[in-house]
């Protein structure tokens, strides 16, 4: 049953950089390509914390701005690599404030679909399922595809 506001035809991505987001969206913008929709390319963003020698200490930059921009400029890369500067069908990038799957899921909310790699940056290169993935699958609204390497 379709949730009230659904955008009939939204795919909502993952895209972190990573080569199984980048499979992801491809396969996202062929699908969009046979139904008539839109894709939707989210990256998640977050005030950086570091660690070092002497402890915690803050990032470079607070400006929520300027980090939002890098990580809309990340994800805008990470399409063009992917899929071309001209993508045969329109594909939103977007940067949203949060975990990733967090932002994922709220970016889903009346979205047909859901695509995420099976494994993006950070965890375990071991692990067949990543955390975000995993998340994904249980707390999303609509279904949600995991591309695996290869194909989902």
């Amino acid at each position: 049953m379709a949730e009230q506001g659904e955008e009939t035809g939204r795919i909502v991505v993952g895209v972190d950089g990573s080569e199984p987001s980048k499979q992801a969206l491809r396969w996202a913008v062929r699908q969009a390509e046979l139904t008539g929709g839109v894709v939707e390319a989210v990256i998640a963003w977050e005030y950086p914390t570091f660690h070092g020698a002497r402890g915690w200490f803050p990032p470079d930059s607070t400006d929520e701005a300027e980090l939002e921009g890098k990580a809309r400029r990340e994800a805008a890369r990470a399409v063009e690599q992917a899929v071309g500067p001209r993508p045969p069908v329109e594909v939103r990038v977007e940067a949203r404030y949060g975990s990733p799957s967090g932002a994922l899921i709220e970016a889903s909310r009346g979205a047909s679909l859901l695509v995420v790699g099976s494994r993006g940056l950070g965890g375990f290169a071991g692990m067949l399922l990543g955390s975000v993935a995993q998340h994904c699958t249980r707390h999303a609204t609509c279904p949600v595809l995991v591309f695996r390497d290869g194909g989902p």
